[in-house]
Formats: C-alpha cells, structure tokens, sequence
C-alpha cells in the first residue's frame, strides 16, 4: 500500500500514454432534448480529468457514453477493451448491498487474481480506511448509513478492484471539502503510482483547481472549455 500522509498531493503526474477514450462529434438525446450534443473529447492513459458544469450540463451522460452505458445516436465512440484497461464507473446508483455492512461490500472487491495474497488485500483496506476516517465504522449496514459514508465505501471498493480507469459521476457530493480533497488526494497518488486514469464530473471547479489534471466544462450539452483547471 502507499504512504499517505496529509496534504501529500503529488506535483507531478503519472507518464500520459496513448488514447483510450474518445467521442467524435458525438450526440445523445433524450426524446426530444439533446444531453450531449457535438461533444469531441479524448482521455489517454494515465491523465486525470475533471469534467464540470451545472446540473444538466451533460456531466452525466458524457461519463455514461465514455463507459458504454449509453451508446450515442449521432457520431462515433472509442473505448478501450477490458483486456487494454479495466474500468470502473462510480455513479451516483453506488450498487452496493444494502443489507451487507460497509465492509462486506469492500470484501466484495477482493480477486486473487488481482492480489498477491488475501494479506495484502486486507492491507489496503485497512489504509484506505484509515485515511477517510471509516474504520470504526465497518460493521454498519450500508442501509444504516449516511450518505457520505456510502460514498466513501462505494469509492474505496471501486479502487480496492485496483482499476486501470475510474469513471466518478459527482462521488463527493455528500461529503464537506476537507474529505473530497482526500479523496482527490489518494487517486492522485493512485495516478502518479499505478498510472490509474481519472475522468471525474464535480459540481466543484474550485476542488479541481487544487490539483493539476485537465479540466473540461460543459454547459447544456457542449463540451466549452479544454485545458488547465488554474484557467477556468
């Protein structure tokens, strides 16, 4: 597991390799109303992008073209294939198990052909625990939970698969600023040490501004500014 220490964001970012993701010109409506129209965006691996804009903005449906939930009807998509980059979508359906405790559904996660050992395993969730403040909190049932914890669980589980690509549709919504920015502070380490790429829709241009990944913003279904967060 990594060394976390408090306000350790890295400086510096994993090696951005070729694309994985890509729309071209892409379009998804809804009946009549267009969520995403014209969009054409990239994500390579390795790169940590933040994607914002007000609600309907098209955040949403733009995370579910990339991660083959919506297919759009007009224009083209790539996708990496499972065996080029596990991905794993976080949105704002968590899927857990209701009647589990937080940590049966963080055990959900374990694949020995993923880890070494079960030790090993065990090791990371006690860590990621530790570090978002949950370890007393494990024998909870998910149904008995608040809204903020189960963030917190759906997060830790989806990084627990060790992913090649995480998708996050608004995953600290529930949560004040000083636990979103841990958790922005472990997938910049999760990025700099395993090269694990990021695409995150937020409300918050101003969490995004604290680190150093592409911002891309969207406003009624267009895709209006690309580039550093510290120019928007």
């Amino acid at each position: 597991m990594f060394d976390f220490h408090k306000n350790q964001t890295p400086r510096h970012r994993a090696s951005v390799g070729p694309k994985l993701f890509g729309l071209e010109n892409a379009s998804v409506k809804y009946g009549t109303t267009y969520a995403m129209k014209g969009v054409d965006f990239s994500v390579n691996r390795g790169e940590i992008v933040f994607v914002t804009g007000v609600s309907g903005a098209g955040k949403t449906t733009l995370l579910k073209t990339l991660g083959g939930l919506i297919e759009p009807d007009q224009g083209r998509v790539h996708r990496p294939s499972l065996r080029e980059a596990f991905t794993v979508p976080i949105f704002q359906d968590l899927k857990l198990f209701s009647n589990q405790t937080c940590e049966q559904n963080l055990v959900s996660a374990y694949d020995s052909h993923v880890y070494k050992s079960r030790k090993e395993f065990d090791q990371d969730l006690k860590e990621l625990s530790r570090i978002l403040g949950v370890s007393s909190r494990l024998e909870l049932k998910i149904k008995d939970a608040n809204g903020g914890l189960k963030q917190k669980v759906a997060f830790m589980r989806a990084l627990l698969t060790r992913p090649d690509v995480i998708l996050a549709d608004e995953p600290t919504a529930a949560l004040d600023f000083e636990n979103a920015r841990k958790m922005f502070d472990i997938l910049n380490l999760y990025n700099v040490k395993q090269g694990l790429t990021v695409v995150w829709a937020t409300h918050s241009k101003e969490l995004a501004k604290k680190f150093t990944g592409r911002l891309v913003h969207m406003d009624k279904g267009k895709l209006i500014y690309s580039g550093h967060a510290c120019f928007i």
